[in-house]
């Protein structure tokens, strides 16, 4: 059985990690590469960078940044934001990065999400779906959960679990799932979501928005199905540290990747 994993996201705009709530309210957390080694070193599976600004100037700022990252720490890291091509993959592999995580570059123009699986291996490419629950005009829950893309601010009108099957099937080879509704809150992951789209593919699943215990990533891994969980608030303000988490993970018998002798001791 393959072991779960944890691995701290780092949303970065202008070279700096912040954090939000449901997408919005940015605070600055830090620098991304003293982060990165904080979280490398406490036992970290691998990494997650998105750059949710995306922009030009971004972009350069992002290229610099996995290559420091790629100097610095050993484990194995993503990037995405606003990847657009199959040359912006490359330029990110060849700066270091181990996987490409697209978005809404998938949704417009979901050959490249083939292309880049062709070229690369499916290995390399990481579909993120940010995906909130189905609501009525009166706000009461529909079922099922819409796809949204440019950093949550629109509904594409695709439903999540088909998006991930279709994605899959062109040759993305794991799912960065975000439940939007969860994003920044620390009220516990989406474990219907999670369960319904790690059910729906056969590649690893990651839960991503709303970890707020111990507890909650468990469940993320366990009733949720998830192969890994994302953390950033927690670890970003010093809530929990990923020592602490897989210690007691470990001790409960979550099959994770055990810590090395040094961070254990």
């Amino acid at each position: 059985m393959v072991a779960k994993r944890i691995i701290p996201c780092l949303d970065v705009a202008d070279g700096r990690v912040v954090k939000g709530v449901n997408f919005v309210g940015l605070r600055d957390a830090g620098d991304p590469v003293e982060l990165a080694c904080r979280y490398s070193a406490s036992g970290a599976d691998e990494l997650v960078f998105l750059d949710i600004a995306a922009s030009h100037q971004g972009r350069s700022t992002l290229v610099e940044l996995v290559r420091r990252t790629a100097e610095a720490v050993t484990i194995p890291f993503t990037v995405g934001g606003g990847i657009r091509s199959v040359e912006g993959i490359t330029e990110l592999l060849r700066a270091g990065a181990d996987k490409i995580s697209l978005n809404s570059s998938a949704v417009a123009d979901p050959n490249l999400v083939a292309e880049g699986a062709q070229r690369f291996g499916c290995q390399c490419i990481v579909v993120a779906i940010d995906a909130r629950a189905r609501r009525g005009p009166s706000g009461s829950p529909e079922g099922g959960w819409d796809v949204f893309v440019k950093g949550g601010r629109e509904n594409t009108g695709l439903d999540a679990v088909a998006w991930a099957k279709q994605v899959v099937a062109l040759g993305a080879g794991e799912i960065l799932l975000t439940s939007m509704d969860g994003d920044g809150t620390q009220a516990g992951y989406d474990l219907a979501l999670t369960r319904a789209v790690a059910t729906a593919v056969a590649v690893p699943v990651i839960a991503s928005g709303g970890a707020g215990s111990i507890a909650h990533i468990g469940a993320a891994l366990g009733e949720g199905q998830a192969a890994a969980a994302l953390l950033a608030s927690l670890l970003h303000d010093g809530v929990l540290t990923v020592e602490q988490i897989k210690t007691e993970l470990l001790a409960q018998g979550v099959n994770l990747r055990p810590l090395e002798p040094a961070m254990a001791g």
